[in-house]
């Protein structure tokens, strides 16, 4: 699954001999994750080819392990998909850059870091991890020693970690769960996340850590923002609740953020529905909670902060809910009066995410979150401006994902009932209906319609998302 790197400025520095270069700032969904050089890229890159042709060289094998020869056609078809492993880096200028050819490199950087993700082949292995490791730490002066990280539970609790300060999200949730008595194969339902609790009871999740990623440097980097690290489950469908039943330490994990999503007012239960509710708390029945919570308005989606829209008009502010098949927006217009509006995923054709910048000197970046959709068989866009927009589109990348799995798990549950006489039919599948593409514009102001070509479900595949 791609990844939102973008590259949101670029330094021009002299080096002690009096040359010069520039530092780029990497950043994973609009936060800081380092900066780097274009020949500290340009080396990484060669690591990772060079790791995925051992790879190749590793995998040209014939029957009982003879090597095959270099001029066959099966070699011949895996260098063909071995080059299309790894985007192109961009190239080298050999003359001084001019503002514009500075501007076109930093913009192939941001490309390629997007594309270079979407082989999880890459992202897992040892070059792709050691690299932004150690570009965390440089960037911001974090050594790897011992030191304390405390893990938050929706109830308030924390877990305290002793970890390195070199550990990665992945780790880092593996020793969590470990501690709590998590089923091993249960972990790849819940997550990291940075969130903030505001004084008004307000609670925001500002966004989901990387596996990669080094959540102790990440919280120094992140300091005024007075984030903490907490653990959510991490998917958008809520019938997969069902499960993680069995296991004790994910029911209470999904019973803690039941209870605070519904303090914090995500989940809107009538009056009826909260006696019934406080009558089970009192007894610690959390599986009969959790299945009478499951049927309530907007149980297992993501509130984001109050933004503004341009819908169903310019000026207009929203709250957000994302989950299950749906973007639910309560809007109120200019007129002071509400209307709630569902904008269902199978609906949304593309969308993109955007740096508009500052609005005033500053100020933080300004990110808009804009996607085409289509309403009585008319296609329109609409544009949310948030802070949250990376968070939101890793939502709907989440509930394509599910979906995607849900239509290809049915269809092979189909294809062993179906009698053979059907099996043949051309009909398109609903994985081929409703997958979406995305897209980052970087720093752009005004966006320009992708290519119809670009919007063609048939052509999207889920490792584009």
């Amino acid at each position: 699954m791609k990844l939102h790197f973008s590259i949101t400025a670029a330094e021009e520095l002299r080096e002690r001999r009096g040359g010069r270069y520039v530092l780029y700032s990497v950043c994973l969904e609009g936060f800081l994750l380092g900066k780097a050089r274009y020949s500290q890229l340009r080396r990484w890159d060669a690591q990772v080819r060079r790791r995925l042709a051992v790879r190749h060289r590793a995998g040209v094998r014939g029957r009982g392990g003879t090597r095959l020869r270099s001029s066959s056609p099966f070699c011949a078809e895996l260098r063909r998909l071995f080059g299309s492993k790894v985007p192109a880096f961009p190239p080298k200028f050999y003359l001084a850059m001019t503002e514009s050819m500075a501007d076109e490199r930093r913009s192939q950087l941001e490309q390629y870091l997007q594309n270079v993700t979407l082989d999880s082949n890459i992202t897992k292995s040892d070059v792709f991890i050691g690299f932004f490791r150690k570009l965390q730490q440089d960037t911001f002066k974090i050594k790897t020693q011992r030191a304390s990280l405390d893990v938050y539970l929706a109830d308030g609790s924390s877990i305290r970690l002793d970890i390195q300060t070199s550990d990665t999200a992945e780790r880092i949730l593996e020793v969590t769960s470990y501690k709590m008595g998590l089923s091993r194969e249960l972990i790849g339902y819940f997550s990291l996340f940075f969130i903030q609790d505001h004084s008004d009871g307000a609670l925001s999740v500002v966004k989901k850590v990387a596996e990669f990623e080094l959540p102790y440097v990440s919280l120094q980097s992140m300091k005024e923002l007075h984030c903490k690290l907490g653990i959510r489950k991490w998917y958008m469908d809520p019938s997969l609740d069902t499960l993680l039943m069995n296991c004790r330490a994910s029911v209470n994990l999904l019973y803690m953020q039941a209870i605070q999503e519904i303090e914090r007012n995500w989940v809107k239960p009538t009056e009826e529905e909260m006696q019934e509710l406080g009558f089970l708390q009192k007894t610690a029945n959390k599986v009969k909670f959790l299945e009478l919570v499951r049927e309530m308005q907007f149980y297992g989606y993501i509130r984001l902060d109050p933004c503004l829209c341009d819908y169903p008009e310019v000026g207009c502010s929203a709250d957000i809910y994302v989950g299950s098949n749906e973007i639910n927006c309560c809007i109120k217009l200019p007129t002071n009066q509400t209307k709630e509006v569902s904008f269902k995923i199978s609906n949304l054709r593309c969308w993109q995410v955007a740096f508009l910048g500052p609005e005033k000197d500053g100020e933080e970046e300004t990110l808009e979150l804009r996607f085409e959709y289509r309403d009585s068989d008319t296609w329109q866009w609409i544009t949310f401006y948030t802070k949250q927009a990376f968070l939101l589109s890793s939502c709907l990348k989440k509930i394509i994902s599910e979906q995607m799995m849900k239509a290809s798990k049915e269809g092979q549950e189909t294809e062993v009932k179906m009698p053979e006489a059907t099996k043949t039919s051309n009909k398109p599948s609903i994985q081929q209906k409703q997958v979406v593409s995305s897209s980052f514009i970087p720093r752009r102001r005004f966006f320009v319609q992708p290519n119809e070509e670009d919007c063609v479900f048939e052509k999207i595949r889920e490792e584009d998302l």
